[in-house]
């Protein structure tokens, strides 16, 4: 019998995966790993996303579903995941104590700038009462010392306590670098797929591509975009901000109901591409 004829997505997902595995090998995680890690994350999508009159799937069921054995879809479901929620949670309570800092306005200048802030006991904006505004159950010096150790945040002679320019441009701490990374790429996977499954495209998800360029014009275009970036995702946390403060206070008052959540990214990549066949004179992309 001819063999099948593949679905067209799967002829595709090996540019997709392919940067993916180039990053596990580099970090040592070897194909079986993977398997293990893919069976795990099939049997997980299947259990909270494929119910009926949201009812969970039986295990027979997502053995159907998924091909993955009866014994492994049970072992998995059992299977505690308490350590990665952990990192989870610590990588978007900084990120939320910096996203505060540089977007409110007690805690920013007239420039918009964010303020040098002492650590505690200021009449005015200090550390210690931003971390306790964004989470009360970890102790604020904690929530300091570990954004010093990673190079978002330093002291200064005069003892107040300054965002660094790395705090702008990307987590420090291997860790937190890794659970941003589940997080960016996987809401752009998840935007990207729901506008492939549905029409219209429910999502934002566009890019602007050009070729045949020299690496003075790239570098001219990426100090371009990161420029343009950077001033776009500090408005949105602006935005953000505000609207998240409007929502606590409308909580006080037992009128809140917002449960969504949303993530705004931006990304460029370059690369010296192969030579194009004669003849190929595409240069421009959207």
């Amino acid at each position: 019998m001819p063999e099948p004829t593949p679905d067209p997505l799967l002829r595709v997902l090996r540019g997709l995966v392919r940067p993916l595995v180039r990053m596990l090998i580099s970090r040592g995680v070897t194909a079986p790993a993977f398997y293990r890690l893919l069976k795990q994350v099939y049997v997980e999508v299947a259990h909270e996303e494929f119910r009926i009159d949201d009812a969970p799937p039986t295990d027979s069921r997502i053995t159907l579903l998924t091909g993955v054995h009866r014994r492994d879809v049970r072992a998995i479901l059992e299977a505690d995941d308490e350590p990665w929620e952990e990192t989870r949670g610590k990588a978007a309570l900084f990120a939320t104590v910096l996203g505060q800092w540089l977007a409110r306005n007690d805690y920013t200048d007239e420039d918009g700038q964010p303020k040098s802030l002492p650590r505690s006991g200021a009449p005015g904006a200090d550390f210690e009462s931003l971390v306790r505004e964004v989470n009360t159950d970890i102790r604020p010096r904690t929530v300091l010392d570990e954004l010093i150790r990673q190079g978002a945040v330093a002291e200064g002679p005069d003892g107040l306590l300054r965002i660094d320019q790395a705090a702008l441009t990307g987590a420090g701490a291997d860790q937190t670098k890794i659970a941003f990374f589940a997080a960016n790429v996987g809401d752009h996977l998840n935007a990207a797929a729901a506008n492939l499954m549905a029409e219209p495209a429910p999502f934002l998800e566009r890019a602007v591509f050009y070729n045949r360029l020299t690496p003075e014009a790239v570098d001219q275009i990426e100090a371009r975009a990161r420029d343009l970036a950077q001033k776009a995702l500090e408005d949105v946390n602006r935005d953000g901000a505000a609207l998240q403060a409007a929502e606590k206070e409308a909580a006080e008052r037992g009128e809140a109901t917002g449960r969504e959540r949303f993530r705004f990214g931006l990304y460029f990549y370059r690369e010296t591409a192969p030579e194009a066949p004669e003849g190929d004179e595409t240069r421009k992309g959207r």
